[in-house]
């Protein structure tokens, strides 16, 4: 067993947030919160230092005097914690989601649609060109619903129908084994850096 104390420091905290698994304590409250706190205060720290000192404060001592108005713009986001002037953050949160959807549109169409449409086209009669290509139809026709979903409209969406349960599966799985992989690692952390059972 070790002796090193940040490696007991882990184990108490893997340990704590595995006894949610009996039912909510106050051991688990004071994990979760830490863990928020924890990241909340790393995520200020790396903004400070990455963010606020290099691209407003030494600017600023350079007399680029024009940063004022993003940082004035910036600082609307407080006005959140004064209820009658709260309405001043919508400002800013509408400039930052607008540019951000119009940044991330173009990229979006380029990554997603014309690749899509690029992985459909069938290059080769192989069998899983030909799959891809049915699922992609299926699932279009399924979700095209300007026309009745009967007769052979009707047969064609719900083998989209399958398309999509496999998909939503396949995701799933993808989830839940990720979800898995973590914990796999807790237990060897538990095994093999604290009790030393495996090597």
């Amino acid at each position: 067993m070790t002796h090193d104390i940040w490696i007991w420091a882990g184990v108490v905290l893997t340990l704590f947030i595995f006894s949610s698994l009996y039912k909510d304590n106050p051991f688990y409250r004071f994990a979760e919160r830490l863990f928020i706190g924890a990241t909340l205060g790393y995520a200020i720290a790396l903004t400070w230092h990455n963010v606020i000192i290099p691209k407003i404060v030494l600017p600023l001592q350079h007399h680029e005097y024009i940063l004022i108005i993003p940082l004035c713009f910036g600082l609307l986001y407080f006005s959140r914690f004064f209820p009658k002037q709260a309405w001043l953050s919508r400002w800013p949160m509408a400039f930052a989601i607008g540019t951000g959807t119009g940044i991330s549109l173009p990229l979006v169409i380029q990554a997603s649609l014309f690749k899509q449409l690029q992985g459909t086209m069938i290059t080769s009669f192989t069998f899983s060109n030909i799959v891809l290509l049915v699922g992609v139809i299926t699932t279009l026709t399924y979700f095209f619903f300007s026309t009745e979903h009967k007769g052979a409209v009707g047969k064609i969406a719900r083998i989209g129908i399958w398309f999509i349960m496999v998909s939503f599966g396949a995701a799933f799985g993808y989830t839940v084994m990720a979800r898995v992989s973590l914990l796999i690692g807790r237990f060897q952390f538990l095994l093999h850096d604290w009790l030393g059972l495996i090597k």
